[in-house]
């Protein structure tokens, strides 16, 4: 698995993590039923510390991203799971911040909505 990880980036490893995860999964990269790396593996392959890729993992399996299962370890929920009021609300609030700082720092509405709408478009595109 291919992470795109900035360790200079005030964003903390894990969630970069996450995100990424994230990411691979709406792409396409990572399937429905596919196995993650161990929480091991994947701290080894990056080079950090174990804990910061469980806490990864467990804030995707609070989301329903991924489910964790002693035996398999972590796999990728099925996805897209239906529309839920509390997901849908913390979407709204993720939105508006991101809105208010591109319209502080000189981003066009065209723009924006452009760059929405391109990768709005690109996920699921894979399967």
């Amino acid at each position: 698995m291919i992470l795109n990880l900035d360790f200079n980036s005030d964003k903390p490893i894990y969630i970069q993590i996450r995100e990424e995860i994230i990411k691979s999964i709406a792409n396409g990269d990572l399937e429905i039923n596919e196995s993650l790396p161990s929480v091991r593996a994947l701290a080894d392959e990056i080079g950090i510390n174990l804990h910061t890729v469980s806490k990864s993992y467990n804030l995707l399996k609070d989301e329903g991203y991924i489910n964790i299962d002693r035996r398999k370890g972590a796999i990728i929920n099925e996805l897209p799971k239906q529309k839920e009021i509390n997901n849908f609300n913390k979407i709204k609030e993720q939105i508006e911040l991101l809105v208010a700082e591109s319209y502080l720092k000189g981003v066009e509405k065209n723009e924006f909505i452009s760059l929405c709408e391109n990768y709005f478009e690109n996920y699921g595109v894979k399967k």
